[in-house]
């Protein structure tokens, strides 16, 4: 039997048996006589298998690859490297059934945390952990970063042998080192010839070493780039904005792409020193103004009645989403573009407090309280995001600025890290954990001692009232992975069983007894980890 016959043959065997031998019938030469034709074609499918394993010729033999490079990082103390070990190898572990995760910590929830203090420390990924963490990063995208930094050079060699683990190559500019941003001839060499995906990264590693440079580096090219490629070099300008980007920026709001100059005018609507800024301080000043018809102060809105070619072009969009007025819309956008420095000349030299607590006349208060927020936040301003938030036991509904929760949090950014977490605090102390996930979400990392306190106390309020315990696992969760290590002891009274109260969830006490239990125990292990990756010496 020739090649091609024995091939032909192998085809109409796969075509019987995808088809099915009743729509297909096997070969005559399949069918034996006193044989069913599945029978058949299943004893010809073993023999034609043999058949082309026995007729294999072995393929020349590839080269070798080029050995993995040299990572001159440390390597974790041995006990560190065992841990982590056991956090690759758990991080497909069933969380448990029925909803119920048991007293033991979640080794998936860790590995971030490992692989951060392990990044602190300057460690390097043992060899045999790569595989099993270039797993986890695909599998992960929130670990990638971190994953890949850990893995270093010797990660992004092996990824290039396994088609799964692309995403580090994409990641990191097709798994080549970028040029040191000082070797002007090497970086001009990469930004002409190299593909999107190493130009964004090579512009960002420049920038983040001499933004002058990125900026020279990137007008060279500017009006040769296509419009997406424009639009994410502009967004890398985010990190490390500053005024000496602001001419590169002005000439971008006369860009063809209308994403390209919403872009521009966005990030130097952040510049409060800006020839835009005070272009829209202008236009903002005529619509807002002091009201004194009335004998008290207060606050007059007259909204633009057009939007013009000059606003326009500063970024402003003329056309409002479904459901929202033209003119509130435009309002809106020139208040959040105008520094927040230039309100209190304009309002009668009031503070920043004093002016969010102006009553607004005909219902515009909410409006322009909104933008207030969004220029706050854009602006990083802690003075006007503090008197924007207003006291922390102040009704969540009630605000001075906004009952968002999600703004409140962007809001609370802007503040120095103790005095976030004070605040957030304040308000657990004062309306519970029902509201407070996002606003923990902003907060550092641990938790300061009196945000912790905080938490603990209103999840024992909690517990002792008897609530449903799963209200509450996601800042359990949250609690597990950022409160203090050291608060472990303090929790251990929590972990016993308590008696229900009369109306009680049933089974409450068992799984708040659980859920404490868990809480200690995974804090032990986040100290015991961070021990261990502890350099202990020479």
């Amino acid at each position: 039997m020739t090649s091609t016959t024995r091939t032909s043959a192998w085809e109409e065997l796969v075509t019987s048996a995808l088809l099915g031998t009743d729509r297909r019938t096997p070969p005559a030469d399949v069918m034996a006589p006193g044989k069913d034709a599945p029978v058949a074609l299943l004893d010809a499918a073993a023999l034609h298998t043999v058949r082309r394993r026995a007729g294999l010729r072995p393929a020349p033999a590839a080269g070798r690859p080029e050995p993995a490079p040299h990572d001159d990082r440390p390597m974790p103390p041995e006990p560190a490297r065992r841990r982590l070990a056991q956090l690759l190898a758990d991080r497909s572990a069933p969380a448990g059934g029925g909803g119920r995760r048991g007293t033991a910590p979640d080794l998936t929830e860790l590995l971030p945390q490992w692989l951060a203090a392990a990044d602190d420390q300057g460690y390097r990924a043992p060899a045999a952990a790569l595989p099993a963490l270039l797993d986890a990063a695909r599998a992960r995208t929130d670990l990638r970063a971190q994953a890949l930094r850990f893995a270093g050079p010797r990660g992004l060699w092996l990824a290039r042998f396994n088609t799964d683990w692309k995403f580090a190559l994409r990641a990191t500019s097709g798994g080549n080192a970028l040029p040191a941003p000082e070797d002007t001839e090497a970086v001009r060499r990469l930004w002409e010839e190299g593909l999107f995906a190493e130009r964004v990264a090579l512009l960002s590693a420049v920038r983040a070493h001499d933004p002058a440079a990125a900026l020279a580096l990137l007008a060279a090219t500017w009006s040769t780039e296509r419009a997406e490629d424009r639009l994410m070099f502009l967004d890398s300008l985010r990190t490390g904005l500053s005024d000496a980007d602001e001419a590169f920026l002005e000439q971008a709001l006369s860009d063809r792409s209308r994403n390209v100059r919403a872009t521009a005018a966005e990030l130097l609507s952040a510049l409060p020193h800006s020839a835009l800024a005070a272009r829209m301080a202008v236009r903002a000043a005529g619509c807002v103004s002091l009201d004194r018809a009335h004998g008290a102060a207060g606050i007059a809105i007259e909204a633009p009645y057009e939007c013009d070619a000059a606003m326009q072009r500063d970024g402003v969009v003329p056309t409002p989403p479904s459901g929202r007025g033209e003119r509130s819309w435009w309002l809106s956008q020139l208040v959040e573009a105008a520094p927040l420095s230039a309100w209190p000349e304009r309002l009668g030299g009031r503070t920043a407090e004093e002016i969010v607590a102006l009553p607004v006349a005909d219902g515009w208060g909410d409006e322009l309280h909104a933008a207030w927020c969004r220029a706050a936040v854009r602006q990083r301003d802690p003075e006007w995001s503090r008197a924007l938030l207003g006291a922390p036991s102040a009704p969540p509904s009630t605000g001075p600025g906004t009952s968002s929760l999600a703004e409140r949090a962007k809001l609370l950014a802007a503040l120095e890290e103790d005095e976030r977490a004070r605040w957030v605090a304040a308000f657990i102390s004062a309306h519970g954990l029902s509201e407070a996930f996002q606003l923990l979400g902003v907060c550092p990392v641990p938790w300061a001692e009196p945000l912790g306190r905080a938490v603990v106390d209103a999840l024992d309020i909690a517990r002792d009232a008897g609530s449903y315990p799963w209200s509450f696992s996601g800042v359990m969760g949250l609690a597990e992975r950022c409160l203090d290590p050291a608060e472990a002891s303090r929790l251990e009274l929590l972990t016993a069983t308590p008696d229900e109260p009369e109306g009680a969830s049933p089974g409450a006490g068992g799984y708040w007894s659980e859920a404490f239990q868990r809480l200690v125990s995974t804090l032990r292990l986040r100290a015991t980890m961070r021990a261990e990756l502890t350099p202990t010496g020479p």
